[in-house]
């Protein structure tokens, strides 16, 4: 990538396959973005690009480079696939760019204490934000990449789901339960193979995932 092509990606604006990043003091805020982008549909993470999208890059990108590679071989896990370039500026100054294609061995996660394995988090990108996934969604990537034909059965609790869909616009896994008057778990496991089967769609949130019919 050449200058000229940088400034026309970061014209673009950040968005779900876009983030930018001034510097790399705090690496773990680029490793999720990475594990995000790695999780969902891919993309490009550029350092030494302010959120105003000004372009001062960075004065030791080697320094910069060597951190990032660290972070991402060390927290993440399963190891995520990507590539670093770098965009030569003024003064010696340089850009990071950082390619993240889909992952087939997707949901990746942060580790951030190797010493507490269990302790992990996954990320997903929603819009222009990298948030950490629920556990529906990390169920859901584990399901698509076993890729194998889903079935269920439709019965009572199915039958109230598609009725409450087909006077609303949405509905969550806690909502779902209280209609159907089952436990949460199993909530959320008929949600999830609804998902998977093509049935429903999910909305991943910071705050709370939302599942809607899918579109035709």
């Amino acid at each position: 990538m050449d200058y000229r092509a940088l400034k026309d990606l970061v014209r673009r604006g950040e968005g779900s396959n876009l983030e930018f990043k001034l510097k790399t003091n705090h690496p773990e805020k680029i490793i999720r973005g990475v594990v995000a982008f790695a999780n969902t549909n891919g993309g490009i993470m550029l350092i030494g690009v302010g959120d105003d999208r000004t372009i001062p890059g960075l004065k030791y990108a080697d320094e910069d480079e060597y951190l990032l590679v660290r972070a991402i071989d060390k927290y993440c896990f399963p190891k995520i696939s990507y590539t670093i370039e770098r965009v030569p500026l003024y003064d010696e100054r340089e850009v990071l760019v950082i390619r993240v294609p889909p992952s087939p061995n997707r949901p990746h996660y942060i580790i951030p204490d190797l010493a507490d394995p269990e302790n992990k988090k996954a990320y997903v990108r929603v819009a222009d934000k990298s948030v950490q996934a629920s556990k529906e969604v990390r169920e859901i990537m584990k399901g698509e990449r076993a890729s194998r034909d889903i079935r269920f059965t439709y019965g009572d609790k199915e039958r109230k789901l598609m009725q409450h869909l087909g006077e609303h616009n949405s509905i969550t896994v806690d909502l779902f339960a209280s209609i159907a008057g089952v436990s949460r778990k199993i909530a959320s496991r008929t949600l999830v193979l609804l998902v998977l089967a093509n049935v429903l769609e999910i909305h991943p949130s910071d705050v709370v995932d939302k599942y809607t019919s899918r579109a035709i």
